[in-house]
């Protein structure tokens, strides 16, 4: 269990503690987005049935949900892709430039036959996506699930509140450099973590050449396509990792959705192992054996990445790496959908820095210095 983190007071010191209190306490707002009388139906029945949600707004149409958006202070959105008129990936930039940190759930039947429209939606800043399941789908499992994203995306109501990180975070205080240059870089994510990535990616100088490892929480039918949009975002090939291959300089392994991502030394050379067995945190792919496998593997001369998720999944495995010499670095609250992964390795004193993707994809170079060119 992560400890409480204490957040920064606003530096005008107006705001009252028992309005402070008040403000953790009020209902997450939701807008419901979906050209379906009877979907928008459902979803509203579900969320006034439960504690903590309050509607405020439903549209049948992106357009008419931007014009309600520029007048209605929203937390949440639950958006569908296959919309008539401005569908909701053409919809969802304007959403996001417009929603004042309103985070984006999409709730759409194209999330498990359109791995492609979801992914794309998730990479240009969608949190996270749920099935819109067929009809007499919204069981009591389904309603408990949608929930629970919802909760994590907007925790008490407080996600239009500014974020505030934690003091010191992303400040000087880091780690000394590794006696021994790092051999790759090793990323986990889960919600709001493939926007993440894919701005981190973009971000790394185009020289730089070490391998770099991703597990990404995703159903196995999904991997194949994120690992071509991963490729398509880095500018360099991207896979998804099988038993016994070699790791290369300058390629993206992919965690297959099925199996944890691994790393054994084979002779001078790294290559892929995919495990299969149970893990404390119950994800398939996990970030910790990845993170783990680096210390024997890599001898902890290796950096590991966690990214925004749910959760603490990884915080063992860099605690592990950490102790063998290895780096970990941190996404930062402020551009974290859900901060709980990285939170669990900032709260335990794991993390080197915490800083937005770009940052980290510059500390990252810095650290692998004359090691990451060619």
């Amino acid at each position: 269990m992560t400890k409480p983190t204490s957040f920064m007071p606003p530096s005008s010191g107006t705001r009252s503690a028992a309005h402070h209190a008040r403000a953790m306490r009020r209902p997450v707002r939701v807008m419901i987005v979906d050209d379906s009388l009877i979907v928008r139906t459902v979803l509203t029945r579900i969320l006034e049935d439960a504690d903590g949600f309050e509607i405020a707004a439903k549209a049948s149409s992106a357009e008419v949900a931007l014009t309600e958006l520029a007048v209605t202070r929203v937390d949440v959105i639950l958006l569908d892709l296959e919309m008539p008129g401005m569908g909701g990936l053409d919809a969802l930039p304007k959403f996001l430039a417009c929603g004042q940190g309103a985070q984006v759930l999409v709730v759409s039947s194209l999330t498990e036959d359109g791995a492609e429209h979801t992914l794309t939606a998730l990479q240009m800043g969608a949190a996270d996506t749920m099935l819109k399941p067929r009809s007499g789908g919204f069981d009591v499992p389904y309603r408990t699930a949608l929930l629970e994203k919802i909760r994590a995306l907007c925790p008490r109501g407080t996600t239009t509140e500014p974020k505030q990180l934690v003091a010191g975070a992303g400040s000087a205080a880091q780690r000394a450099l590794p006696s021994q240059p790092p051999r790759l870089v090793a990323i986990g994510a889960s919600t709001g973590g493939i926007h993440a990535l894919c701005l981190l990616l973009r971000a790394l100088p185009k020289q730089f050449d070490l391998p770099i490892l991703v597990t990404q929480h995703l159903p196995e039918s999904f991997i194949s396509v994120f690992a071509r949009q991963l490729e398509t975002a880095a500018s360099r090939k991207a896979v998804v990792a099988q038993e016994g291959m070699p790791i290369e300089r300058g390629c993206i392994y992919v965690a297959p959705g099925g199996g944890h991502l691994m790393v054994r030394e084979l002779g001078a050379r790294l290559v892929c192992t995919i495990g299969r067995f149970p893990v404390a945190s119950g994800c398939c792919p996990s970030v910790d054996p990845m993170l783990s496998s680096l210390v024997a593997a890599c001898h902890g001369q290796a950096i590991g990445i966690i990214l925004s998720g749910m959760g603490r999944d990884g915080s063992d495995g860099a605690a592990s790496l950490v102790a063998a010499g290895g780096i970990i670095l941190a996404q930062d609250e402020a551009t974290s959908a859900v901060w709980g992964m990285p939170r669990a390795v900032v709260d335990t004193g794991l993390a080197a820095a915490v800083l937005a993707p770009a940052g980290l994809a510059q500390m990252a170079a810095n650290y692998v210095g004359a090691a990451a060119w060619k």
